[in-house]
């Protein structure tokens, strides 16, 4: 019987160290500083987390481990699981490489909805571009698993990209512009390849600022708070493109459907 990807997932197997180091996002701030600074997705996730001395942290999918090397050097407890053997090989290469006289870092092999801990012994848990790589069942299940996880008064970070709504609708029109400019070889028709091309193969699940709160809502957080953000963009066009950009990326309703990226924080 054929197995149904829905529940079974995307193969660890496609997430190598080659996809840590030359795809996934913030790999160039890794390779270059082996996590001592964070890219400005993962910082700005960092900054919402509010990670305390103490605090016991858990980041599900830990990919390559730089988060978990910023708990431990806070003075909190590190945690961390990830279902691909390449992610759980690099992340404990960060945990070994922490100073004596630091929390030392635990990194496991598990799978993000079936979390290998009792309930309600985490302060922050951080789900940090994991989501867009969960099918709809696997997402809603792995999110309990978080709810369950954290102790009352806990803290859930997300972040994901892109918004499903930029792929959806403001994709295509921004391809057909950039078509008629002439740069359409850059610009697919599967949004999925633009930029990453290895994301058509792990992608299967984005989201939008309504469809992540409804997840964290079934779930049973509260005081969800859920917002977008973009890349600074470094285009130099001409004052007519510019200004058209910073309209639709600053003005809703059109920042709602050309902004990319989400946050979102629960409480338990």
């Amino acid at each position: 019987m054929k197995k149904d990807a829905r529940t079974t997932g995307v193969a660890p197997e496609l997430y190598d160290e080659a996809y840590f180091l030359h795809a996934c996002e913030g790999y160039a701030e890794f390779t270059s500083t082996e996590g001592v600074e964070l890219s400005r997705r993962l910082a700005a996730a960092w900054r919402v987390a509010g990670v305390a001395p103490g605090m016991t942290i858990l980041d599900v999918g830990c990919g390559r481990g730089e988060i978990l090397r910023h708990v431990a050097a806070l003075g909190a407890r590190a945690l961390g699981v990830d279902y691909a053997p390449a992610a759980v090989r690099m992340s404990r290469r960060v945990g070994d490489a922490v100073p004596a006289g630091q929390y030392p870092v635990g990194v496991y092999r598990a799978d993000a909805k079936h979390l290998p801990f009792p309930a309600a012994g985490f302060d922050r848990v951080l789900m940090l571009d994991i989501v867009e790589h969960l099918y709809p069942p696997e997402l809603d299940q792995a999110v309990a698993e978080t709810f369950r996880v954290l102790r009352p008064g806990g803290r859930l970070v997300v972040h994901t990209a892109p918004n499903v709504w930029y792929d959806r609708y403001a994709y295509p029109v921004v391809r057909t512009v950039r078509r008629l400019m002439g740069q359409g070889a850059a610009y697919p028709r599967n949004p999925r390849e633009f930029l990453v091309p290895e994301n058509v193969h792990v992608h299967v699940n984005e989201q939008s600022l309504v469809s992540l709160r409804r997840v964290l809502q079934r779930a049973g957080f509260r005081d969800i708070r859920v917002w977008l953000s973009s890349p600074p963009q470094q285009r130099r066009e001409g004052a007519v493109l510019g200004e058209l950009r910073h309209f639709l990326f600053g003005a809703p309703p059109f920042r709602w459907f050309f902004e990319r990226e989400i946050f979102a924080v629960g409480e338990k």
